[in-house]
């Protein structure tokens, strides 16, 4: 009998704040990658799996493409553009500007040098006219031979369902990779330390947030009761840092913390006992060492 079920892996590249993360939580029904207003959100890798009777796609968040300033961001660049390979389709987010900037023609360039199939996600198209996105249409089409163009709005779920058809008619014929219950690669401690980050991200000054990392350093669940223990380091690179991420009192830990806890219990489906605490791990992001103790691993 012959194979019906397809099945691969689908790259969701485009610059750092475009939206990404949240168009492949939207796609995969269920929060996976943190979100922020901050450009960098993402740094490593993140692959989720959508399953259905017919087609199984395993996503990968990147982090957006950018000039790196730090060995973290080599790290983040070199992780976004291997992600161009091996895949079987590459979705390109954009942001509705006429203009194509920059770092968008970079990307482009990029993306002329493979061969495999990209399409392009013109994302945010809630915040402009109809004819404004007309116009981005015809500026990209100019710049790049697309596969197809999908104007999208991550925020309201609009072509949710048409680019899940797309995904699907585009991907080869092949086996299901992962079980089909399998919602993502990340462990249980790696979501949880995202989580607290993406809340410290939310809640902290500009400065701060791109120089904390978060490593969960025990998550067991109680014999007794319906409740998990979970302890979690935020480290951060100066002293001064670190007085602000406590807060007077400790009130800026405390809600960073309560914003966490809530995320992590619906997560977990279960009710958990969070520990915080705070250490300073000096210019850490240039750190090789530390890179990889923080999940940040050369590749």
């Amino acid at each position: 009998m012959e194979n019906k079920f397809r099945s691969g892996y689908v790259s969701i590249i485009g610059r750092p704040n475009v939206g990404k993360s949240t168009i492949m939580n939207l796609l995969i029904g269920e929060k996976i990658a943190i979100m922020s207003h901050r450009p960098q959100t993402t740094r490593n890798k993140i692959q989720t799996i959508l399953t259905t009777d017919n087609f199984q796609a395993i996503f990968t968040d990147t982090p957006g493409l950018h000039s790196p300033k730090s060995k973290l961001g080599d790290f983040m660049v070199k992780s976004a553009e291997g992600a161009l390979e091996e895949v079987d389709m590459v979705l390109y987010v954009i942001e509705p500007y006429e203009k194509i900037r920059k770092s968008d023609l970079d990307i482009i360039e990029r993306l002329k040098k493979i061969t495999t199939p990209v399409f392009l996600i013109i994302n945010k198209t809630d915040t402009v006219d109809k004819d404004e996105i007309l116009k981005v249409i015809d500026a990209y089409r100019k710049a790049y031979d697309f596969k197809e163009i999908i104007p999208f709005s991550a925020i309201k779920g609009e072509n949710r369902e048409l680019l899940i058809n797309i995904i699907e008619n585009n991907l080869p014929y092949g086996p299901m990779f992962y079980p089909d219950d399998m919602i993502t690669d990340q462990t249980e401690r790696q979501i949880a330390a995202e989580i607290i980050r993406e809340k410290a991200l939310f809640l902290l000054d500009e400065e701060i947030p791109h120089g904390i990392a978060v490593e969960v350093t025990e998550m067991k669940a109680r014999e007794d009761k319906d409740m998990v223990d979970v302890s979690a380091t935020i480290y951060c690179e100066k002293s001064s840092h670190k007085g602000i991420i406590i807060g007077k009192n400790g009130t800026m830990l405390k809600k960073i913390g309560s914003r966490s806890r809530a995320d992590i219990e619906r997560f977990l489906g279960s009710k958990i006992n969070l520990q915080l605490w705070v250490k300073v791990k000096k210019d850490w992001r240039d750190n090789e060492y530390l890179l990889k103790e923080f999940g940040y691993k050369k590749q």
